[in-house]
């Protein structure tokens, strides 16, 4: 095969995913007779082919066509192909750029690579080098284009591959997290033990701008009251006694990334002062040190206390309270969010290794009736017990610990003693009987809600939900 006779030159290369047709190649060259030998061989491959006779006007038409290809001399009066290659680098980081060089000058190809071009050739080379090289860039183009839509939709579903929930109150939570993650605005995550806080926590931090920085989670009630400080803040040396060395906080680690304070409602009234400084100020000082230090770190918080109680006993500050709920959410507990039951038991059968079992009708039904006082870290724990004690592939009612038999309503099942309610043979909507219930408690409290709270025996946030859910309007 006789060489192509072909002058110092850049292929750059950009993706036009969606289009069924062969890609554009657009051809730089001042030289007229190079151009046409260009032209002839890419059409021959059956690539569609435009041409310009400078870098300037190649330029222009690479942002009016798009072309898939762009193969530019790298001499040329005015604007060179180095200079073309930089150009389109600027406007489109992703283009794909193989040199193509005279034998000898490979340094230019080496420095167009620290520029960002993907590959080289050296000529002579015949037409098939090159038809291959351009299709392996192209199949290149093609995989990244890929992998970059398949990672804009793993962004997009929210990284909830392990938040499992398609209830209506669910989507709330869901709905909330996508608006606020990619913001710096605190969060306090309210909700149950067992609710998933530190999984909506770390969601928040997986689709921010922040999640290929740290995420830092620190659980303040695990910790001693007059450890919890140091492990805050850090401590330099000689501080205290058993201060050996400097130590860093939970808040410098964090750095650039995520703090998740946990059970942030345990926090020592005398520290959080200095956490309110921190918040607002953006500085972390040490234990028994003068020079405080820079922060950037977005905060996220969770309690499972009635923050309404713990601000009303003082044993919270309040200017705190809001610095940290800039964004509230708050998580239902597995009670109020059934339909969500039998989706998790999949979930943590697949989880567990144990994807094929199944939960016979009447092991459903009570699972579904069952309160749930642990909530979901409470069913995934009776999942994984029924699946290391389980005799086959289906589970039922007489696999069920005696708790959770006696907590659930088993159809057939006469009424609890004791019950407040009497329901209709034919059956009751949950929702409209928890509407009643709480408009029933606003109104026996002359629609004081921190009565009615009380009265419900739930904190008054949950109220407030509640209230929001069912478009209760005080009147």
């Amino acid at each position: 095969m006789t060489p192509l006779s072909i002058t110092d030159s850049v292929i750059i290369l950009t993706t036009n995913p969606g289009s069924s047709m062969k890609p554009k190649i657009l051809v730089i060259d001042d030289d007229t007779s190079l151009r046409r030998v260009l032209e002839y061989n890419l059409q021959e491959a059956g690539y569609q082919v435009l041409s310009a006779a400078n870098g300037a006007e190649g330029v222009q038409l690479v942002a009016e066509e798009a072309p898939a290809l762009v193969l530019t001399d790298m001499k040329m009066p005015g604007m060179d192909g180095m200079q073309v290659l930089k150009s389109i680098k600027a406007s489109s980081p992703d283009t794909l750029v193989i040199i193509i060089t005279a034998f000898g000058t490979v340094d230019i190809a080496v420095e167009a690579m620290k520029v960002g071009a993907y590959d080289y050739i050296t000529k002579p080379f015949n037409r098939d080098e090159l038809r291959i090289t351009v299709a392996k860039a192209l199949q290149f183009t093609g995989l990244a284009a890929e992998n970059k839509r398949l990672k804009s939709e793993l962004s997009d579903r929210a990284d909830f591959r392990t938040i499992v929930g398609s209830s209506r109150e669910m989507e709330r939570v869901f709905a909330i997290v996508r608006k606020v993650a990619d913001t710096e605005a605190s969060v306090l995550i309210t909700g149950e033990s067992g609710t998933g806080k530190e999984l909506v926590a770390r969601s928040i931090h997986n689709q921010s701008g922040r999640r290929e920085a740290p995420f830092i989670a620190i659980n303040c009630a695990a910790i001693p009251r007059d450890l919890l400080e140091s492990e805050l803040f850090g401590h330099v040396k000689g501080a205290f006694t058993g201060a050996i060395k400097d130590k860093i906080g939970k808040f410098q680690l964090a750095d650039g990334g995520t703090l998740f304070l946990d059970e942030v409602g345990e926090l020592p009234v005398e520290l959080q002062p200095k956490l309110l400084r921190a918040l607002q100020e953006k500085v972390a000082e040490p234990v028994g040190g003068t020079k405080p230090h820079k922060l950037d770190v977005r905060v996220v918080a969770a309690t499972n206390l009635d923050m309404d109680k713990a601000l009303a006993d003082a044993t919270f500050r309040e200017d705190l309270y809001y610095r940290l709920a800039v964004i509230p959410i708050h998580l239902p507990p597995l009670r109020e969010r059934r339909d969500d039951i039998a989706l998790l038991l999949r979930y943590f059968c697949t989880k567990h290794g144990a994807g094929m079992v199944s939960f016979d009708s009447g092991a459903m039904a009570v699972l579904c009736s069952y309160r749930w006082p642990g909530n979901v870290r409470e069913l995934e724990n009776l999942v994984e017990r029924l699946l290391i004690m389980r005799s086959g592939d289906s589970i039922t009612c007489d696999d069920l610990p005696d708790k959770v038999r006696s907590g659930g309503a088993v159809p057939g099942m006469a009424p609890r003693a004791g019950s407040v309610i009497s329901l209709p043979d034919d059956g009751y909507p949950l929702e409209q009987l928890e509407r009643e219930v709480v408009v029933e408690a606003l109104e026996r409290s002359g629609w004081n809600q921190t009565a009615a709270a009380k009265f419900l025996h739930i904190p008054r946030h949950t109220l407030i939900y509640r209230m929001e859910k069912y478009g209760i309007v005080t009147p």
